[in-house]
Formats: structure tokens, sequence, C-alpha cells
């Protein structure tokens, strides 16, 4: 198939910044909304970006999956807090024999969208995005945005780059981002692991942003003990990190602008927070493996200790 179409299932900071690169490439991309409807419907998609600020100013929108045309593949970019939701959003939104695309943080995230939408293949993506919703329809891109993508399977061994992986790819790449493949999907998201487990938690349970983290001796000495613990857990669930890679991990972020993870916007904001996609799943696969993982059990339990007051500000 030479030309696919996007049905970007949550329109937020990450689908609604992927959304609109794929739509100004000339792709056919549809986008989900839901409060922000009547305000897109009003004045379009528009992304902030250091790269050079664009829009999709008739974005193809809709109120409800049930009216979606069905798509070449659903881009999932919803927060899993929502994710009970994707039995009644994704059936309708691919058509038969399409995909999903899994674009969300965490472990074991593809198993859920399988579940909720039998029949289909399922790829995931892994997003290096710092990128923030100011509001209805507006998105501040600050940093990066290239992605990884690979193909899910069923038992969880590595696939190899499929067919269908190099053609999304393609298409990402056409809209002018950085994409690569990953011949092994769990060990992807395992290394996405090393940050988010890191980051994430220790920006809520500080309240701060990551520059922060990386100033305080003992804050970074932190986050790279967190670190170390996520690869001895990916070994103990049979995926190999090298110890490199934490390193790496640690400059990078050194390098960045200040910024303000995922899970510290929404403690902020009063919103749930993605404790069991991005600490739960993993800690529990790790210790089920024999993985002592005392660092982020401790950041787990934290997590659990604090999200009530996120829950409470929204009653």
């Amino acid at each position: 198939m030479s030309e696919r179409s996007y049905n970007i299932i949550g329109t937020g900071a990450l689908g609604g910044y992927y959304g609109a690169r794929l739509a100004c490439a000339g792709l056919d991309v549809r986008f989900l909304l839901h409060s922000d409807y009547e305000q897109v419907r009003a004045r379009g998609l528009r992304v902030e970006s250091p790269e050079g600020d664009f829009s999709v100013a008739q974005p193809v929108i809709y109120s409800s999956a049930e009216n979606m045309e069905p798509a070449d593949v659903a881009l999932v970019a919803l927060k899993t807090t929502s994710n009970e939701s994707l039995p009644a959003l994704l059936p309708p939104a691919v058509r038969e024999g399409g995909a999903v695309l899994v674009m969300q943080n965490g472990l074991f995230m593809e198993d859920l969208a399988a579940r909720a939408c039998p029949g289909r293949e399922v790829l995931g993506g892994m997003a290096f995005l710092c990128s923030n919703k100011l509001g209805p329809g507006h998105i501040r891109h600050l940093d990066y945005g290239a992605v990884r993508l690979g193909q899910w399977t069923a038992d969880g061994r590595a696939a190899g780059v499929t067919g269908l992986v190099e053609n999304v790819a393609a298409d990402f790449e056409r809209a002018g981002l950085q994409v690569s493949t990953e011949e092994d999907l769990l060990l992807g998201r395992w290394k996405k692991l090393v940050w988010n487990i890191t980051y994430n938690g220790l920006c809520v349970l500080h309240d701060c942003t990551t520059d922060v983290l990386m100033g305080d001796p003992s804050l970074r000495a932190r986050c790279r003990g967190i670190m170390l613990e996520v690869v001895r857990a990916a070994a103990a669930c049979g995926r190999e990190i090298k110890e490199e890679f934490v390193e790496i991990m640690l400059r990078d972020t050194e390098a960045m602008a200040a910024y303000s993870p995922s899970m510290l916007l929404d403690y902020r904001a009063g919103r749930p927070l993605e404790i069991e996609a991005i600490y739960g799943n993993p800690l529990r696969a790790a210790e089920e493996a024999g993985a002592d993982c005392p660092l982020i059990r401790d950041a787990y339990q934290g997590l659990q200790a604090v999200a009530p007051h996120a829950r409470k500000g929204q009653q």
C-alpha cells in the first residue's frame, strides 16, 4: 500500500504534534477530539516549535470514534490512565486488515490494544519528544521528536523489522521526523523506561524539573542508581541493556532544557498519574523474574502516596 490513512486517538501534546506533522506532509490524517472539538473546528491545530511553527488550518476531526472513517492505522496517543476506553475507541477506528500503533509510555500497553482490537496487527512507538499542550489545539514543541517503531508479538519475542514497521516508518520520515526501527520492541520499551522510570517519578516526588535533579549531586546519583536498577530489571526479563546507555541518558538529560515530564504536568494539574504503566507493570515483571528493585519500588510507593492528592484536585 503506497498511501496509508491515520486516525489519531488522543490529540494532545504527543498525538497532536505527530498527527499535525503527518497531515502537513500530505498524509490522510483524522483526529479524535472531545472537549477540544469546537475550538479546533474553529481555529485548527497549531504547533509552536523551535524548528519552525506550523499548523493544520482545517483538520479532519471527529467527536466520536463511532463516526470516524476507519483508517489503515489508528495511532493511540491517549494517556494510559484512559486505556479502559480502548475497547470502545479502537474497533471502529481501524479498518479490517489495518493496524494499531501504540505511542504510550510504559510496558505492556500493546497487549491491551491487541485485546481491545483483535484481528489487527499492533505496533509500538516510542517517542523521544519534549512537548506540552498549552490549550485546545495548541501545542508547544520544545525539543527532540525522534520516534522508534517496532512490531508487537503476543509472546513477547523479537519480530525483527517487518514490512509494516518499514512502511509506517517511511510515513514518519516523509513528515520530516527522525525514525529508527526496533528488531525487538520489548527491548526498546525497557530502554525507554530507563529514562521514564527515573525522571517522571523523581520530578513528581521532588516537584521539580529535570535540570534540578541533574544539578544536585545527590539527586543525580539517585537518578543514576534508578537507571542502573532498570537495566538490571530488564536483564532479569531477558533484555540486555549495556550500562553505557545509562551514561548516555544522563548526558542527554543534562544537555536538554529544563523540562517538566508528562507525569509532573499531570500531578500539578490534578490529573491521574500513569503509575501502573510506567512503574507497576515493569516492577511486577522484574520481581516475578527474580530481580530486586528497591529504588523502583520506593518511587512506585511514593507516587502511590501522592497520587490521591492529584485525584483530589479533579473533584
